[in-house]
Parts: structure tokens; sequence; C-alpha cells
């Protein structure tokens, strides 16, 4: 299992409703972002599979709300990869609060596909072999 906490993430005003409540919609952004400074953070680079012809599309994304992330929250993101991808890949999130609060928990199925035949394909090598020593 591989997991990984990006940090330092500001709920700003922008982000917010009335209430000072962070938007739900903005949840799926902080998944996003979750995922690729994960994958950065083992040197992997979304723009260098993209440039090789694989594209990664979300293929499902479920939220489950347990407590608001608030107008200032400071916010961790922790992804987590239970298993290798292969032509698919599951992330599962946790978004904490600066007070270490649990408001938030996620999973996304990305699938990959060859961008030239719009079909899936197998996860590119170098990313598994990246991910390999954290199974």
């Amino acid at each position: 299992m591989f997991s990984y906490d990006y940090k330092g993430i500001r709920v700003r005003y922008a982000d917010t409703d009335q209430m000072g409540y962070m938007y739900y919609g903005n949840y799926a952004r902080l998944y996003e972002i979750g995922r690729v400074e994960t994958l950065r953070a083992i040197g992997f680079s979304y723009r260098q599979m993209e440039e090789s012809g694989i594209m990664m599309p979300v293929y499902d994304n479920y939220s489950r709300y347990l407590q608001p992330a608030r107008y200032d929250d400071e916010l961790t993101i922790r992804v987590i990869m239970e298993e290798l991808p292969k032509v698919k890949v599951v992330f599962k999130y946790e978004i904490y609060n600066q007070d270490n609060t649990l408001l938030n928990t996620g999973i996304t199925t990305l699938v990959f596909l060859n961008r030239d035949t719009n079909r899936p394909t197998r996860a590119p090598q170098y990313l598994v072999d990246l991910l390999k020593p954290y199974f």
C-alpha cells in the first residue's frame, strides 16, 4: 500500500458558500490536486504520460462529507493506493483540517486510455516501476 500526505491547502473565501463552508464541488478539485502531487512526489509526471499518448480520465468519483471544511482552514489531503495500477487505478482520499479532524473521504477510479485509439491500455510501465517498492 502507498500513502502520501499533501499539506498546506488553504480554504479561500472563493471556495466557500454563504455559510463559510467549502462548497461540495471543490472536493473533486482537492482529489485531483492530491493525486497529481502524490504521483509527482514519487517522480511521476502527468504531463510526460500525456505527451507519450496515454490519458487518465476519471471513471467514477465518490465523496463522503463528514464535517465541513471552513473558510481559512488549512487542509491535508491523504492519498492512498491499495493496489498497483493495471488498466485502472483507484485512489482513496482522506481530507483533514489543521486540527487533524477528518472532514471528508473519497474514492476515484481512473482508467488509462490510448489517446490515439481512445481505447483502454495498461498503466505505463514507468509508473508501475515507481510504485512497486511500496507494495
